[in-house]
């Protein structure tokens, strides 16, 4: 008899355990208010279902706080949207004039950077074979590496526009995440001339005769095209980006959308451009960065929920930005982060961690095929206080029925 008042016991607690039930949306409300009346006077949340439009939970939604990397979807939504989710970066090779008939280039070479964050040895590498393989075979003069698509400040407003240790040296001509490639890396200290040096390199092990050392310089007008490297996939560089949280790509891909899509490649300007695609989907975050490590920058969970919910009503652009984020439980920032939850392999999103700031914004499919934007926005808060929160409130999304 004990052990059958025992077994009725554990049942009666399993299925009264939140953890164990599906919850309407009223319900769901109730678990995600109890989580977000620990977190404090300066935190707020917005929840809405996707599918049907209904606002599931709204908590000082329209308070702007700050966003960390949470910023970075704006920053990655914008770049899938202006370059459409198939588009890419190139790195281009010019010359003073076209190889004659021996394959010889009389006057320079001129690698020339448009933003792509993730040019480094191997693609440099690949570029020099495709230029071997057009029947180069000597440059008289050297390599010239042009960042000039970028304007030369290498931080954004964090640093003071200097090189920032959370980024790394900024350059349209990137390469290597600005890391020196040997065995003590470091940060360039003139990544123009770091990558053109890298990449003359490759040309002289595949045989090519570049006798002088490479130098920074800009490509003359006039001067003519011999080949260049495209970067994976737009959708490709927004997951580089969002899941790992790199501060590198973010600021990078924001000064190549104001070059290629504003009023030139500055912070500024891309970030500007990151508002104007904000807007479309009715948002007015304050981004003046494109990483988030600015506490200038200022967003409301509202916002934050428009812009995830516009993204995934158009299949344009749903995908790309679903998949950029990272899995709870699985990938990216939140892989070792509700292994043991509903919410494992079902939320998807994007973290946000500086000093004092820990957010979580993105979707969840709950088990019932529910489908979720959400926005936790959390300031004056610890991690350690934090994270629990935010788990057991995807959690609840992720037990979401309607």
């Amino acid at each position: 008899m004990a052990r059958i008042g025992l077994l009725a016991a554990l049942i009666a607690v399993l299925l009264l355990s939140p953890a164990a039930q599906a919850a309407g949306p009223a319900a769901t409300s109730r678990q995600l208010d109890s989580q977000m009346q620990r977190a404090g006077a300066y935190a707020g949340a917005y929840v809405v279902d996707i599918d049907t439009g209904r606002e599931l939970y709204a908590r000082a939604p329209d308070v702007a706080r700050i966003p960390a990397s949470v910023n970075k979807l704006y920053t990655t939504a914008a770049a899938i949207r202006a370059y459409g989710r198939l588009g890419q970066l190139t790195t281009e090779v010019l010359g003073d004039a076209a190889p004659d008939e021996k394959g010889v280039v009389v006057g320079n070479l001129y690698l020339r950077g448009n933003g792509d964050p993730s040019f480094g040895p191997t693609q440099a590498a690949g570029l020099a074979r495709v230029l071997v393989g057009s029947g180069l075979t000597r440059v008289t003069g050297t390599v010239v590496g042009d960042e000039s698509r970028f304007d030369t400040l290498r931080g954004g407003p964090s640093s003071g526009y200097r090189t920032d240790y959370w980024v790394g040296p900024l350059s349209a001509l990137s390469f290597n995440h600005g890391l020196t490639a040997d065995r003590h890396r470091r940060f360039q200290t003139d990544p123009a001339r770091y990558a053109a040096e890298k990449f003359r390199q490759e040309l002289r092990r595949l045989g090519v005769r570049v006798p002088q050392p490479a130098r920074a310089g800009v490509t003359p007008v006039g001067a003519e095209a011999l080949g260049e490297w495209a970067s994976p996939r737009m959708a490709r560089l927004a997951r580089a980006t969002n899941r790992p949280s790199d501060n590198y790509f973010a600021e990078t891909l924001l000064k190549a959308l104001g070059a290629d899509h504003g009023a030139g490649g500055t912070t500024a300007a891309g970030a500007a451009v990151a508002r104007r695609e904000a807007a479309a989907y009715g948002a007015r975050p304050a981004i003046v960065d494109g990483s988030g490590l600015s506490r200038a920058n200022r967003t409301t969970p509202r916002d934050i929920v428009a812009l995830l919910a516009g993204m995934a009503a158009s299949r344009r652009t749903a995908d790309a930005m679903r998949l950029s984020l990272s899995i709870a439980g699985r990938a990216g920032t939140l892989s070792n982060r509700m292994r043991r939850s509903p919410a494992r392999g079902r939320c998807r999103a994007k973290t946000g961690t500086i000093v004092g700031v820990s957010n979580l914004a993105g979707y969840c499919v709950s088990r019932s095929g529910r489908r979720t934007a959400f926005a936790f926005l959390m300031n004056g808060i610890s991690i350690w206080t934090a994270h629990p929160l935010q788990d057991r409130m995807a959690a609840a999304l992720a037990r979401y029925t309607d």
